[in-house]
């Protein structure tokens, strides 16, 4: 058994980079596909927020000239 501690190092190794690993989807279709809407909606108001703020920007550096 000379080779046992080679085979227990090799396991711990294995181990700790599965814990590492990302963990599979465990959302269902229905669930995915709301959390994906509600991100989608976030970011359509900080792009639209984002719009807003630009065009205010101009509209300053037009009264400006």
């Amino acid at each position: 058994m000379t080779r046992g501690n080679q085979r227990d190092k090799a396991r711990e190794k294995n181990l700790k980079e599965q814990a590492g690993q990302k963990k599979k989807n465990t959302q269902s279709g229905t669930e995915f596909a709301r959390t994906k809407e509600d991100q989608a909606a976030i970011m359509r108001a900080k792009q639209a927020k984002a719009e807003a703020a630009k065009a205010g920007g101009q509209v300053a550096d037009q009264k400006k000239k």
